[in-house]
């Protein structure tokens, strides 16, 4: 009888290709599930827009303003796993179940464990970003480059190595975003659904932002675009912002992996 090895990770299921416009529709069904849900979902994002006030706060006193950027970057990287109690408020309303806060926060416990190991991963993705940016600011400006932190912006202006450093920080940056992207877009919206391992849900993430880039493409496009501009009045955006992206990314992950 002949046997055939069988793979250390499959994929938990196929995905579906969507049109390349689709991230508008999940735009529009994240909207409805925000104002079904706008006392959880508005506090949920009112508490993380606070979080961000404590890092910027915490980078001044540490006279560290530098920090900002990649921190504000590096946000982009584990902001998937934070909004796991957001997934779970679509999934129950798609399911047509109330939720309080308690069943959102189901979200997190369901499969915690792997969401644990996934939140580690992305940690570490964040903490590398976080010591590249460091390393990268000490290469081009150079251990003696300490202006007062009043005059630190346009210290960096007058530089010389101001474009080097600007073009490989928004490069490896950017490569960086595009990787944790890729293997978290789907991943963590599958973990609070699905009792799977975290290695099969990177692989169906990976392979259904693959199969679907353009529309994905776009979906990473007006995630930064939302975020950015709702972290320039000192974060207040990110209140709306972070939950509408929350709840359109399950309708994204509902979209490429229906039910089974």
């Amino acid at each position: 009888m002949q046997s055939h090895a069988t793979p250390a990770f499959r994929t938990a299921a196929q995905p579906r290709q969507v049109p390349h416009d689709r991230p508008w529709t999940w735009l529009a069904s994240g909207w409805n599930d925000l104002w079904a849900s706008a006392g959880i979902s508005l506090t949920y994002g009112a508490l993380l827009t606070l979080a961000g006030w404590a890092l910027a706060l915490l980078a001044q006193r540490l006279q560290t303003l530098w920090l900002v950027l990649p921190l504000s970057a590096g946000f982009f990287l584990v902001a998937p796993l934070l909004a796991a109690g957001l997934y779970e408020i679509s999934r129950r309303r798609e399911s047509g179940l109330e939720t309080g806060w308690r069943e959102a926060m189901m979200g997190f416990r369901r499969h915690g464990g792997q969401l644990a190991f996934m939140g580690v991963a992305l940690l570490l993705l964040h903490l590398f970003w976080v010591r590249l940016a460091g390393l990268l600011f000490a290469l081009c400006f150079g251990p003696s480059f300490a202006p007062p932190l009043e005059t630190l912006p346009l210290a960096m202006l007058r530089a010389e190595k101001l474009l080097p450093f600007l073009l490989v920080g928004t490069g490896s940056g950017f490569l960086l975003a595009a990787l944790a992207f890729g293997i978290s877009a789907l991943s963590i919206p599958m973990l609070v659904e699905r009792d799977i391992s975290v290695p099969e849900a990177i692989i169906a993430s990976w392979e259904g932002v693959m199969l679907n880039w353009r529309a994905m493409a776009l979906w990473a496009g007006l995630i930064v675009l939302f975020i950015g501009l709702a972290l320039v009045p000192l974060f207040l955006g990110l209140a709306v912002a972070l939950p509408l992206i929350g709840h359109a990314t399950w309708h994204a992950y509902r979209d490429v992996y229906p039910p089974e």
